[in-house]
């Protein structure tokens, strides 16, 4: 039976490192605290993205940590990945459930529509993406997402939302108390010179909302 709560950090990789930078850092993040990392290289060519991903797969499974590919279904199936990452231009959730199978996670990024992520689930989405909800040095002319849907959709949906875009330790809890049971960070870690220390601040921000909820019950 798959695991599919998403919960916490979720490290998405910097393709501008190389692949020694890459595996140390993500391994630095997970150590951190990350539960998920997603390989995303837009712009490597197939060989590449094959030993990258293949090295941070092994890492994953050796540290119990999800692994997801973006965008691409062959690539995950090809080296066994946990599931896929899907946007509007990549193929559907039909085609990859077929591929990748009934036990594979399949996340989608859903901007800022919550229709689009109530048919995303009604398709068998295990969880949907939603942003940018700040100004993101990764995606400049992304659209924004305001605050407030995270709510409209926590009321409406049943599986996992992530929230993605410009997200730092300062102004995720918004997002996490908003109803984000995941954030979704490149820069704020694989840019941060202690990715492993700023992937602690990060995960931190979930166990502190645990508490404050175990704490609002106790005095209910």
């Amino acid at each position: 039976m798959k695991n599919t709560a998403i919960k916490g950090l979720y490290a998405i990789t910097d393709e501008c490192l190389t692949l020694n930078g890459l595996l140390e850092k993500t391994a630095q993040v997970i150590t951190g605290g990350a539960s998920l990392v997603q390989y995303r290289a837009k712009n490597r060519d197939h060989e590449q993205q094959l030993q990258e991903a293949q090295v941070i797969s092994a890492l994953c499974k050796q540290r119990d940590v999800t692994f997801i590919i973006n965008d691409d279904i062959m690539l995950a199936k090809d080296i066994g990945a946990d599931g896929v990452h899907l946007g509007k231009d990549d193929e559907s959730i039909q085609q990859a459930r077929a591929v990748l199978g009934e036990h594979a996670i399949i996340g989608v990024s859903c901007y800022n529509d919550v229709e689009l992520a109530i048919m995303a689930q009604r398709l068998g989405a295990d969880y949907v993406a939603f942003g940018s909800f700040f100004p993101s040095a990764t995606k400049p002319d992304a659209v924004h997402a305001p605050i407030d849907l995270l709510r409209h959709a926590k009321a409406r949906l049943s599986i996992s939302i992530v929230a993605i875009g410009g997200i730092t330790p300062h102004n995720a809890p918004v997002l996490i108390d908003a109803g984000a049971d995941a954030v979704a960070v490149i820069h704020g870690l694989f840019g941060h010179a202690n990715p492993g220390f700023m992937a602690r601040e990060y995960a931190q921000l979930f166990s502190d909302r645990q508490y404050r909820m175990a704490s609002n019950s106790a005095h209910e």
